[in-house]
């Protein structure tokens, strides 16, 4: 049932997502695609996390094959939508961004989007992947 726009806004989770970009039950995608709609023209609220944001993208790719480019394309498109409300979505928006321009997982390129955020530069971690971020330095733990 519509909203007014007006309303508390409703949680969207990460299967009504999928369902929306990935077509394999005919009705659920169906329904999906109607309400994103309703929230595309504003007639509907909805707020969701990052976590709904990590667990889409991973499955995107993981599960059904989805190249990074288009997935970031993909929640690009979802993320931009004003009635969408996420906290910090310039930090997943930016992560975005890096996960596909430095060929990391999304949450190495959320971790480095964050620590900008905070103003912090070095991280204690064995992943050889924050190497490729020019503005983090990685350090070992130490023995």
């Amino acid at each position: 049932m519509p909203r007014t726009a007006a309303a508390a806004p409703r949680f969207l989770d990460s299967n009504v997502v999928l369902r929306y970009f990935e077509r394999s039950d005919p009705d659920k995608s169906h329904r999906a695609r109607q309400l994103l709609e309703r929230v595309e023209r504003g007639e509907e609220k909805v707020a969701t996390s990052a976590l709904v944001v990590f667990e889409v993208v991973f499955t995107l790719q993981r599960t059904y094959g989805v190249p990074k480019a288009s997935v970031r394309d993909m929640m690009r498109d979802l993320l931009s939508l004003p009635a969408l409300q996420l906290p910090r979505k310039d930090l997943c928006l930016d992560a975005l961004d890096l996960y596909v321009e430095k060929n990391v997982s999304f949450a190495d390129a959320y971790t480095a989007v964050y620590m900008r955020s905070r103003g912090v530069t070095e991280i204690y971690s064995w992943d050889s992947d924050f190497d490729r971020f020019e503005d983090v330095s990685r350090i070992a733990p130490p023995a």
